[in-house]
């Protein structure tokens, strides 16, 4: 199994309270993997990363998607090297593609990342 696959499986298995749908439009580049929407009525996009380093790798499509809708859009980082997750505001993309994970995450542990998605729109 692909660890990004493996990666979506275990988000998908810690939020119970968020219903996903899966998102695999090849004919839409850049839209993110995930569409999230919680017990608040919230909608809200994921872009699922999985990484062996520091460097995180972002299509131009992606960048310009997360420029475009800087609200409600996040993108959620597995580094394979600690085993830790780091989740990151849409909004900061272009940060996050020239700073990679040395870029202070708005959290990091999957669980509290689960749990600021499951809260969103309080």
């Amino acid at each position: 199994m692909k660890p990004e696959r493996k990666f979506w499986l275990e988000l998908k298995k810690k939020t119970p309270n968020i219903t996903w749908t899966r998102i695999e439009n090849l004919a839409l580049p850049g839209v993110p993997d995930l569409l999230g929407y919680n017990k608040n009525y919230t909608f809200f996009t994921v872009e699922l990363k999985v990484t062996k380093g520091k460097k995180i790798r972002f299509s131009p499509h992606q960048i310009a998607f997360h420029i475009r809708h800087p609200k409600n859009t996040f993108i959620l980082v597995k580094s394979l090297a600690s085993g830790l997750s780091y989740l990151y505001e849409g909004n900061k993309i272009e940060e996050l593609a020239a700073r990679g994970l040395r870029l202070d995450a708005c959290c990091s542990e999957l669980e509290a990342c689960c749990s600021l998605l499951e809260e969103l729109g309080v």
